[in-house]
C-alpha cells in the first residue's frame, strides 16, 4: 500500500511540476494572459508542497526519484498538450529513467 501511495503522489507531483511550468512557458512563450503565469506559479509551489507528502522521510531520495517520473511525465504531457511525438530514444529514455525511479525509491534496504 505505501508503494501505491507514493506513485500516487508522484503523479499528482508531476501534474503539478509539470503543468504548472507549461503554464508559465505558455503565459510568456506564447503571449497568453499574466493569468497563466500565476497559474503555473500557483501549481508549481503546490508541487513543492505535494513532494513532502511522501511516506519515505530523505529528500534527496525524493527528489532524485522524482527525476525519473519528471521525464517521463513531461514527454507524456508534451504529446497530451502539444501533439510532440516522441522517438524511440525518447521512449527508451523515459523508461530507463522510470526504472531508475523504481530502483532508487524501492529497493530493498538494510534499514
Amino acid at each position: 500500500m505505501l508503494v501505491a501511495r507514493s506513485v500516487a503522489l508522484f503523479v499528482v507531483a508531476a501534474l503539478f511540476e509539470i503543468g504548472g511550468a507549461w503554464l508559465v512557458w505558455q503565459g510568456v512563450r506564447e503571449h497568453r494572459r499574466w493569468i497563466w503565469i500565476g497559474a503555473g506559479v500557483i501549481a508549481l509551489g503546490a508541487y513543492g508542497f505535494v513532494a513532502t507528502l511522501q511516506p519515505d522521510g530523505d529528500f534527496g531520495r525524493i527528489l532524485a526519484a522524482y527525476g525519473g517520473v519528471f521525464v517521463a511525465g513531461s514527454i507524456a504531457w508534451g504529446m497530451v498538450a502539444d501533439g510532440y511525438r516522441p522517438d524511440r530514444w525518447d521512449v527508451t529514455g523515459a523508461l530507463v529513467c522510470l526504472a531508475g525511479m523504481a530502483l532508487i525509491m524501492y529497493a530493498p534496504r538494510d534499514h
